[in-house]
């Protein structure tokens, strides 16, 4: 079993570097896709001279969904993970994730912060339980976290839901679509340290996912 390992990157400058290394550690079969969208920092420069990984490179800043769309046209593993490059997430929880996965118990693997009482910067805890809470509603599921980093998919199931947004909407269009096609999501607690700076959803991103929860929703 093959794990490929998604890193949306902008302007990570300072981070990127340790991140792949604690990638680098895990000690599973996998392959690391890192997709620069764009960055203006230096970031670019220090993925060129890192070996072992898989590049791609935006010509222009895209955003998050656009940058793990990317990264799906490379894969070769069985099974997909997102790896934020802010270092909010630790790869060493990777093999506990992949665990339900390995023994068919489901294709779809979520590593739930609330579940792991990670730490939260106020606003983004409170939008997480807000959207969770309606998407809960809308499709009759009891997620406790939709908009985590860590959604462990078999590779082949996520290429078919043909994923179209460019922002961070990517996060509830991937779980509203695996709830309609009656998806098993597994839950698994994990370890998560919110920083404070850095680029944080908005209001309008927050909107944005209300709208597209809706709309897939009740869209065909």
């Amino acid at each position: 079993m093959k794990l490929s390992v998604i890193v949306p990157v902008y302007n990570e400058v300072d981070n990127i570097k340790q991140v792949l290394n604690a990638v680098q550690k895990v000690h599973i079969s996998k392959e690391i896709i890192v997709v620069d969208d764009c960055s203006q920092d230096g970031t670019t420069r220090v993925l060129s001279k890192c070996s072992d990984i898989k590049t791609l490179f935006h010509n222009r800043n895209k955003g998050k969904g656009a940058a793990i769309r990317s990264g799906l046209t490379m894969t070769s593993g069985d099974y997909i993970i997102i790896q934020d490059a802010d270092l909010e997430y630790s790869p060493e929880q990777y093999q506990s994730l992949l665990e339900p996965l390995e023994t068919k118990q489901t294709r779809v693997v979520y590593g739930s912060r609330i579940l792991g009482k990670g730490t939260f910067i106020p606003s983004s805890y409170y939008a997480n339980r807000f959207l969770t809470l309606l998407t809960n509603v809308l499709f009759c599921s009891h997620l406790t976290d939709i908009e985590t980093c860590y959604k462990v998919i078999d590779t082949t199931l996520i290429k078919s839901l043909n994923l179209v947004s460019s922002r961070f909407e990517i996060e509830p269009e991937i779980t509203c679509k695996l709830l309609k096609k009656k998806e098993k999501i597994v839950e698994l607690p994990i370890t998560y340290q919110g920083r404070k700076e850095g680029k944080k959803i908005g209001v309008k991103d927050g909107i944005q996912a209300i709208w597209n929860i809706v709309k897939w929703k009740f869209k065909q």
